[in-house]
């Protein structure tokens, strides 16, 4: 499994040398923190005003063009590129890379996970260690959820490929232009091709 199979990635982007395209996308998940400190030094900081219900902690980019509710939590290390809307009560925690032109919708929680462009986190969403592709769109109430219940380490699955992660909290990896419907909880350790879509609790590939 590697992550070009997943995903289309301008390979003159911000975070390619940090992600590699021909290695497993599971592997992100544990570089993103070094990954948004690194590229942090090399970036100027917020230039906008935050409302005053926003709080924006250490160690968090901005892009000018982000727009902001009037209340909101992003604690950081987080990276949210331009064109990106953060809607009312929205959560965003430790170690998040949120793309261009994306959104994340009210009462949404997300923490170290990658959302990549155009990605759609709409309404009273989970995103837990997950790395969402392009356009990818999760339906209202969706949970990626990232612990199993025994606490066990994770176990992924991809192509009769079955995979000792050695971690124990992996939400999901979904591949460019998924759609996952309402309320919906989607498994540790999920994998989703491209163009997958879940109604359910079924997958259907296109």
């Amino acid at each position: 499994m590697i992550a070009r199979e997943f995903f289309e990635i301008d390979e003159s982007g911000k975070f390619v040398e940090y992600f590699g395209l021909d290695e497993d996308p599971v592997l992100w998940l544990k570089k993103i923190n070094f990954a948004i400190l690194n590229r942090l030094s090399m970036s100027k900081g917020t230039k906008q005003n935050i409302p005053p219900g926003c709080h924006v902690g250490k160690d968090v980019f901005l892009h000018e063009s982000v727009q902001l509710p009037p209340i909101c939590v992003i604690e950081g290390p987080a990276y949210i590129d331009e064109g990106t809307s953060i809607r009312p009560f929205a959560y965003v925690r430790e170690n998040v890379i949120i793309g261009k032109n994306c959104l994340i919708g009210n009462s949404c929680e997300l923490k170290n996970s990658i959302v990549l462009n155009n990605a759609q986190v709409p309404h009273f969403n989970y995103v837990g260690d997950s790395v969402l592709g392009n356009f990818v769109h999760l339906g209202a109430g969706v949970i990626l959820a990232n612990l199993r219940l025994d606490r066990k380490n994770i176990i992924t699955h991809y192509k009769g490929e079955r995979v000792e992660t050695g971690m124990k909290k992996i939400g999901a990896i979904i591949g460019d232009h998924s759609e996952i419907s309402c309320n919906s909880v989607v498994n540790p350790g999920t994998i989703l091709p491209k163009n997958s879509t879940v109604i359910n609790g079924q997958i259907k590939m296109v």
